[in-house]
């Protein structure tokens, strides 16, 4: 693989490493036990800085490493995470981000990101320097001999170090307690027991041998690798072991498990852990391999057996890496595994299953003309597995919402923060599912939405406090499958929309007639008219008319509606309906006259006669068991000319909650469709969301369900109202 390769996957894992970071940091507040959202973030700053040192980018590695020492402070409890510090590690980590997006378009960074790199740094170090006083000072040397060995069951809070010092070390010019006077420069010596059974007696003395050993104890908080190279210059030739505080075993048992996931072996572990060092490993290897046998094979002793018997390392702290060890590899065996496809093979991949759809139904189509029972057979079988393979491709572009939701968080917290006021984010049915397509499109529709309802919608902490809510607002964010859509909501606990204000405004504006009496919710989408706004004052975030209607044009064009529900001084909740998908779907055929229409089969309720459920003909109403709904013929819709049937039928469609007819000549039956987009010429045609080829290679057009159920409903409470000022008319 060539290095731009290498580089480019960098950059998508440092893209999901900060959007974990992200997350990390905007849950942690909320949360009780804050160390697992600590240590993601520690994790993901760790890799982007240690990956940013194999490509040379030494900027990010310098960042990185700062943003790295404040986290890992946290982590060991020596600094607080307050809500200061979560604003700085925020702006951090959309610093990286923009670092990274440098990488990307392959461009020198600008003097205005390093100045604002430096300035972070400068923010951060204090930090850094708190933690450092917060440690306390290092105790001086002071050392208690001994003429017993200490207890280790009664000394739990101090290392226990075991010399035996080779026997030429003082003819190499080695003072043996220039090392206990070295130890207590780094921490205070509490026992101390010199080791002479080794010392010979009489003629068999040599004065330039040593022949002692010592055993004691040390109080200090340096780690194990600091006084392992106390010994350095005596290490090849001494057996020294070195064995951690109870304490300290709790803290590698801690770190062990904090491990990232990963294949190592059991040495590697412990090395990781803190609990060796490599020249400990190196050892316990050699000591090993001294064991084997001629052809290679091990006797007796596994590594993890040695470091136990040889007291490298406390039995806890290998039970805990053996666990480690087996946990991943399970893990390992049961997992999925992810492949990485760009999204432009899975458009491709769609684009060609759909065509594979339109091929199948044309070869159904000669099938059922032919006479030949077993091509019926073999294309019967083959529309299966079309079917099979189209709902697979369709699924590799299904992705869950939470993601998107997820941005959200970001945007609460600083708008919110900007506004002074004090806003909690809900998010439910993070895991529905939708097109990847939708849910890109989805983004600047849902982040008005949100804007407008954190600075119109939810009032400041004064005006709560004064109405007796609660001093912090809420938005939710929820996603549901419903009738064949995607159903999300908007939802906060403000003021709600204030009818009059809006009515008085749109008449102001000349959109509603002086005179004129609209309903509840024809006042409500009147905030989707083009530069409409209620705001006394434009502000950076809203007030200047634009974004509702802009909100309207893209739910348009995704298929879909919003409907607005609001309560005065109890809030407002904004429902966007959308198709789960806007390739291929089930469809439902129908006819008027030569005309081919596809409805989608999931929001067909059922068909039916029309007229022995014909209540009213003027009034294009039907009596469904008693149920009345109001219907409308597709050929007076769309202007086909000619004769009615006699024996016309209705289809009953619900979009939501809502339900209606719509009158046709002939049902055809289910049928598999492609959507194709419109031409530009037909983009503003009512009624119509697409097209599709049928099997015949006919063209067929799909009806747009909501738009429709939309006019037949607005035209029913059109002929109430109207007779109702009838009636009220004096004679």
């Amino acid at each position: 693989m060539d290095m731009d390769k290498l580089k480019e996957t960098y950059i998508v894992e440092c893209h999901e490493l900060l959007l974990a970071m992200e997350e990390a940091l905007l849950a942690v507040e909320g949360e009780v036990d804050k160390s697992e959202s600590v240590n993601a973030m520690f994790r993901a700053v760790h890799t982007i800085k240690g990956s940013a040192g194999l490509f040379g980018l030494d900027a990010i590695v310098h960042f990185a490493h700062t943003v790295e020492s404040v986290l890992d402070q946290v982590r060991a409890h020596h600094l607080p995470l307050s809500r200061e510090l979560v604003s700085l590690l925020l702006d951090c980590h959309d610093h990286l981000g923009q670092m990274v997006a440098g990488i990307q378009v392959g461009t020198e960074p600008p003097s205005t990101l390093e100045e604002a790199g430096k300035q972070l740094i400068a923010r951060l170090l204090p930090f850094l320097e708190a933690s450092s006083a917060s440690e306390g000072p290092v105790t001086g040397a002071v050392v208690q001999v001994s003429e017993r060995a200490p207890e280790p069951e009664a000394d739990t809070g101090s290392w226990h170090i075991s010399i035996r010092f080779g026997r030429d070390v003082l003819r190499n010019g080695m003072d043996p307690l220039s090392f206990v006077r070295y130890l207590g420069t780094i921490g205070q010596v509490v026992h101390l027991v010199p080791l002479l059974e080794h010392l010979p007696i009489g003629e068999a003395f040599n004065p330039e041998t040593c022949y002692l050993g010592l055993e004691l104890d040390l109080e200090t908080g340096v780690d194990r690798q600091t006084i392992e190279g106390v010994f350095e210059f005596v290490r090849s030739e001494s057996q020294i072991r070195i064995i951690p505080p109870h304490a300290k075993v709790e803290e590698y048992l801690k770190l062990i498990r904090e491990l990232p996931e990963g294949e190592r072996f059991l040495g590697e572990i412990l090395v990781a852990g803190g609990c060796l060092t490599a020249k400990d490993l190196e050892e316990a290897l050699a000591i090993q391999k001294q064991e084997t046998y001629a052809d290679g094979t091990i006797e007796g002793r596994r590594i993890g057996t040695i470091f136990i018997e040889e007291q490298s390392v406390p039995a806890p702290l290998v039970a805990a890496a053996l666990e480690k060890q087996k946990n991943f590899k399970e893990k390992q065996n049961q997992e999925i595994k992810v492949v990485k496809v760009p999204a432009d093979r899975l458009d491709r991949l769609v684009d060609l299953v759909g065509e594979l759809v339109i091929a199948g139904a044309t070869a159904r189509v000669l099938a059922n003309h032919s006479r030949d029972e077993r091509l019926r057979e073999s294309t019967a079988v083959i529309n299966k597995l079309v079917e099979e393979i189209r709902d697979t491709a369709l699924g590799l572009r299904m992705v869950q919402i939470g993601d998107t939701f997820n941005r959200f968080r970001r945007i609460v917290r600083d708008v919110s923060k900007e506004l002074g006021k004090d806003i909690e984010l809900e998010i439910h049915g993070a895991e529905t599912e939708l097109d990847k397509s939708i849910v890109e499109k989805l983004n600047d529709p849902l982040m008005h939405i949100v804007r407008n309802a954190i600075d119109h919608g939810i009032e400041s902490v004064a005006v709560r406090q004064a109405r007796g809510k609660p001093q912090a607002g809420t938005l939710v964010l929820s996603a549901a499958h419903e009738s064949g859509s995607i159903v999300i909501e908007v939802s906060d606990d403000g003021g709600g929309l204030n009818r009059t204000r809006i009515l008085a405004k749109a008449v102001e504006r000349g959109l509603v007639s002086a005179g004129a009496n609209p309903t509840d919710q024809e006042i409500c989408n009147l905030v989707f008219e083009p530069g409409f706004s209620t705001a006394d004052s434009v502000s950076n975030l809203s007030g200047r008319g634009v974004g509702m209607d802009v909100v309207r044009r893209n739910i348009d064009e995704l298929r879909g509606n919003i409907e607005v529900e609001t309560e005065e001084g109890l809030g407002t909740t904004l429902r966007i309906r959308l198709p789960l998908t806007l390739a291929i779907i089930d469809g439902f055929r129908v006819g008027v006259e030569e005309a081919s229409y596809v409805l989608p089969q999931d929001m067909v309720i059922e068909c039916l006669d029309l007229a022995p459920f014909l209540e009213s003909a003027e009034s294009h109403l039907i009596n469904l068991r008693g149920e009345v709904l109001p219907f409308l013929r597709l050929r007076e819709v769309f202007q086909i000319a000619g004769p009615h049937p006699q024996r016309e039928r209705v289809v009953v469609v619900q979009y939501g909650e809502t339900r209606a007819g719509l009158v046709v000549d002939k049902l055809l039956g289910e049928f598999q469709t492609v959507i194709k987009p419109l031409g530009q010429l037909f983009q503003k045609v009512r009624g119509i969301g697409g097209s599709t080829i049928l099997g015949s290679g006919e063209v067929a057009l799909i009806l747009d369900v909501p738009q429709l159920v939309q006019l037949v409903t607005n035209t029913y409470h059109s002929r109430i109202h109207r007779n109702q000022l009838a009636d009220s008319t004096p004679m």
